[in-house]
This record gives structure tokens, C-alpha cells and sequence, in this order.
């Protein structure tokens, strides 16, 4: 079991030093806290021009958090870059097999390493962090082969660990949920496609306007399946908003809409896969 310290003056320096060994590193960036804490201490132990982050733009990124990860970049002052991604395209993406996440980092890390070669940059950094080895996570392989490295896991920092080392670096997000793409809300075997994406998208900020904070609109074809903490449960049943998410969520092509009453799971879409799967790897929860 990883050993626990949460002093993050000595867990920055560790991580400062993990980084400024390798001299210049590009970071996968996505807006999220370890994403967000990685490419702000690369900037910082190495240089805006030694450490620029790269951000992947495709239609399974919400707008709202792509806006949300270039105003916080230029907050720290971090040189973002943004590249387009085509997993979109990939028959085998596209299929959404439990693998899905192997081919849309396979294609995110192509782009970015085309973009780090063309800036004489030698490393790729993800912000994978000590706690994520022990999840289900495909896309962990397509990092493995395109030989990204893992600072935060380098440093032995896991996700309590990252959340406090953020706050202390005056991170806005240290405290940011989980987010990971759209095509998460899509179950396994149905393909992902650029209309059910958008769909999921108008969902899920019909919840984000009406204050809803942490939540995934699963999306069933037909059906919609809400889930959220079950402290927020009441304010959704509020006769108001509860009409309200009804009818909106119609005028977008959902003839229902249901409440998971287990609640918000991170990673509940992989409870389809049971127990025999053995995959590892992987960036981010469905």
C-alpha cells in the first residue's frame, strides 16, 4: 500500500524533482486536478518554454471544460497547445468495445508526440496518479507504447495526495470532480457517435444551468439515466427542476428520463464488465 504523507511542501519538491530531470516535457493536459498540478509544476521547475501542455480537442470534450482548461492554463501562465484528435473516425473507437479508452489515447498521444517532436521536446507527461494503477483504466497500454511518462506516479502521489498538493499550490480545481470524456456515458457495445455525444453533451449542461455540480447523464438511446450524489436527490425532485429536466431533456430526443438510485458512481460505466475482465490500464472513469 502506498505510504501516505500529506506535506506538500515535501511532496512539491519530490515532484520538482522527478520533472526537472528530464529537462523539457510536453504535458497531456486536460483541465482536470492532475492534469491541471503536473503541467503547473513542469512550468515551474522547468520553464514556460521547456514545459508546454497540449491539450486534445474532439467531439467527446465537453466545450465547457475545453474553455475551462485554456482559462486555467493562462492563469498559470502555461504554454497550451491545442491538437486535433481523430478517434472519431477509428472503426475500433467508434465500436466501443471495454477497450474503447486504448484507442482514443492511442490517438491522443500521436498527436501530441507529432506536436512534441516539432518542438524538440523528448518526453510526454500524463498526469496518471499512483491510485489509478489499481483501476481499470485501458488506455494506461497506449501510454505504455507510446512511452509517456508518469511523473505524479514517479512521485508516489496518489489522488488524496494530488488534491492536497493542488490546494496548497493555489489550484482552482483542486477540488474538481472527476470529468472524464463524454463517450464514458455511452454503454459498451453501443457505438459512439458524433450525434449521441452531443446529445449527452446538451444533457448533462441542461443539469449543469439548472446547479447540479457532480452527475453523469448515461445515455440508453431513448432513455436517459440520471445519476447523481444521493445528497443532491431532493433538489432534483423539487417539483420545478424535476419538470424542468423533463421537458428539456425531451426536446432533445430522450423519451425518458430516469434517476439511478444507487446514485453517482464514478466508474459505474465498467459494471457491466463484471469480474472476469483483466484489461488494465486506462486515463480517466467512465
Amino acid at each position: 500500500m502506498l505510504e501516505v504523507s500529506l506535506d506538500p511542501a515535501a511532496m512539491y519538491q519530490v515532484l520538482l524533482g522527478v520533472l526537472k530531470a528530464r529537462g523539457k516535457v510536453m504535458t497531456a493536459y486536460s483541465g482536470g486536478v492532475d492534469s491541471t498540478l503536473l503541467a503547473v509544476a513542469a512550468r515551474n521547475a522547468l520553464g514556460k518554454d521547456f514545459a508546454p501542455a497540449a491539450i486534445a480537442d474532439s467531439p467527446s470534450l465537453p466545450r465547457h471544460e475545453l474553455e475551462a482548461a485554456r482559462e486555467l492554463a493562462a492563469r498559470h501562465d502555461i504554454q497550451l497547445h491545442t491538437v486535433q484528435t481523430d478517434e472519431i473516425s477509428d472503426h475500433s473507437y467508434q465500436q466501443n468495445d471495454s477497450d474503447r479508452c486504448y484507442f482514443c489515447k492511442t490517438h491522443l498521444y500521436k498527436s501530441i508526440k507529432e506536436l512534441a517532436l516539432q518542438m524538440d521536446i523528448p518526453f510526454i507527461a500524463c498526469g496518471t496518479n499512483h491510485d489509478d494503477l489499481s483501476d481499470y483504466r485501458p488506455g494506461q497500454m497506449a501510454a505504455d507504447q507510446a512511452q509517456v511518462i508518469a511523473p505524479l506516479i514517479e512521485a508516489k502521489l496518489g489522488k488524496q495526495q494530488v488534491r492536497v498538493l493542488a490546494r496548497f499550490l493555489g489550484l482552482a480545481n483542486w477540488d474538481k470532480p472527476s470529468s472524464p470524456c463524454l463517450a464514458s456515458r455511452v454503454p459498451y457495445g453501443t457505438p459512439v457517435t458524433i450525434e449521441r455525444l452531443d446529445r449527452i453533451e446538451r444533457a448533462e449542461n441542461i443539469l449543469r444551468s439548472l446547479g447540479f455540480r457532480q452527475f453523469r447523464v448515461r445515455h440508453h438511446e431513448q432513455l436517459a439515466r440520471i445519476e447523481l450524489p444521493l445528497s443532491q436527490v431532493n433538489h432534483l425532485l423539487d417539483d420545478d427542476i424535476r419538470v424542468q429536466i423533463i421537458n428539456e431533456l425531451k426536446k432533445i430526443g430522450y423519451l425518458r428520463i430516469t434517476l439511478d438510485l444507487e446514485g453517482f458512481r464514478s466508474g459505474s460505466g465498467n459494471d457491466q464488465l463484471g469480474t472476469s475482465n483483466t484489461l488494465k490500464g486506462g486515463m480517466g472513469k467512465p
